[in-house]
């Protein structure tokens, strides 16, 4: 009899994992078969701008995922810069069922132009200044406020559910996300970044950040209010915000009360810096916010 208990009870183990299989199978498939749709919206805010927009098919309301990209101190690379930076990273998010925002900043594609001599100047609002005295803050919550901006916009267009905001950000978009986090919006129930930061690779010099001390005790005073779940990740071949700074940064963020789950996952390419922006870093990366965010439900 003993025995007939021992084998049935491997047998229910067997069964169980089995079914377990199976569930997270079904639910890959779903998520891989649901149509999405690949939208352009001029976004009528405050500073006007072009967004990336993707969804299910379907009329919702969706949760909302706003995704911010880097930054390009150089106006002839922004008059340049790409419609959507990380297209294969949103289309996924739409997979799983939400609606994505990718706003182009302001000073970008035609809105680059700068020629002083001219009286023409781009609204760009990024720049940090000197790096005898940058400040890291004001720009990082110039972003943030454009994401609030977009959603109070998606809310009043009833598109998406008012309380299940996501943002993801990369380098200086992941750094806005986290300047977001400091003024804990209700509407944001976590942040996710990539890469996060500023002033990396002065000169294009590796590893030559603006001013490391200043970026770390700003990332403090921004822990100091942020209450929202954070999930950051780098990358070790990351050249502008390398190991040892973003652990500096994630330390002083949570010793001040900032909540942030931190990941440094092993190189990645020639340039971990860009690693969010490949699809094959998908299946890396995917897991660990899946299972972050499956920690909030």
């Amino acid at each position: 009899m003993q025995e007939n208990s021992a084998i049935q009870q491997v047998l229910q183990a067997a069964l169980l994992f089995l079914a377990c299989l199976i569930t997270q199978a079904h639910a890959d498939d779903q998520s891989a078969l649901r149509r999405i749709q690949e939208e352009i919206w001029a976004l009528p805010l405050p500073l006007p701008m072009f967004a990336y927009l993707v969804r299910p098919v379907g009329e919702g309301p969706f949760p909302l995922v706003i995704m911010n990209h880097g930054v390009s101190l150089n106006p002839n690379d922004r008059s340049f810069f790409p419609l959507v930076e990380f297209r294969d990273a949103a289309k996924w998010f739409a997979r799983q069922g939400y609606l994505v925002v990718a706003p182009v900043g302001t000073g970008y594609g035609a809105s680059a132009i700068d020629i002083p001599e001219r009286g023409l100047y781009g609204p760009f609002f990024s720049k940090v200044g000197k790096c005898s005295n940058p400040n890291f803050r004001d720009p990082g919550l110039a972003v943030a406020q454009a994401d609030l901006w977009i959603i109070d916009y998606m809310i009043a267009e009833k598109r998406i559910l008012p309380k299940d905001v996501i943002v993801v950000g990369q380098s200086a978009g992941g750094w806005a996300s986290i300047a977001l986090s400091s003024l804990n919006p209700p509407q944001v129930k976590a942040i996710i970044t990539f890469a996060a930061g500023r002033g990396g690779r002065v000169g294009g010099k590796p590893n030559n950040n603006c001013a490391p001390d200043r970026l770390v005790e700003t990332t403090g005073e921004f822990g100091r209010t942020s209450r929202v779940p954070m999930l950051w990740i780098y990358i070790e071949n990351d050249t502008y915000f390398g190991p040892e700074l973003s652990r500096r940064m994630h330390d002083a963020f949570t010793a001040a009360g900032g909540k942030a789950e931190y990941h440094l996952l092993p190189p990645f390419g020639n340039e971990g810096h860009y690693f969010v922006g490949s699809p094959d870093a998908i299946p890396i990366w995917s897991p660990l916010v899946t299972n972050f965010l499956d920690r909030l439900k």
